[in-house]
């Protein structure tokens, strides 16, 4: 499994990635069990009022998570590459310019605690 984490604007985001064999988690919206690449991540969007207070660029915002969406691929190339993708989206939802998003690929052995 790939963890795929950015980093921008003081806080992080990390979504996983599930390679060929390996078990992605199951539940209602879950891709095709046939998919060889699984990514799943949080997505999040700027509220004027109730969700989560947190700080980015030192500005504290309030943000509302939605139901992860888990998306299927057939290559890692893909998977990694929508990832990616995915992680500058949600920065960018709440005022952080993609561009300014670093992002890191761990890759975990299932079962071990991050």
């Amino acid at each position: 499994m790939l963890l795929i984490r950015g980093h921008a604007g003081g806080t992080a985001l990390t979504g996983t990635l599930y390679e060929r064999g390996e078990r992605a988690p199951t539940f209602k919206g879950a891709p095709d069990e046939g998919a060889p690449y699984v990514w799943v991540c949080d997505a999040f969007y700027e509220v004027e009022s109730g969700g989560q207070v947190q700080e980015v660029d030192g500005r504290e915002l309030r943000v509302a998570f939605e139901s992860p969406m888990p998306r299927g691929f057939d290559t890692r190339d893909a998977a990694v590459e929508a990832a990616e993708e995915h992680i500058r989206t949600q920065f960018a939802r709440i005022g952080v310019p993609e561009s300014e998003v670093e992002i890191e690929v761990i890759k975990r052995e299932p079962g071990l605690e991050s």
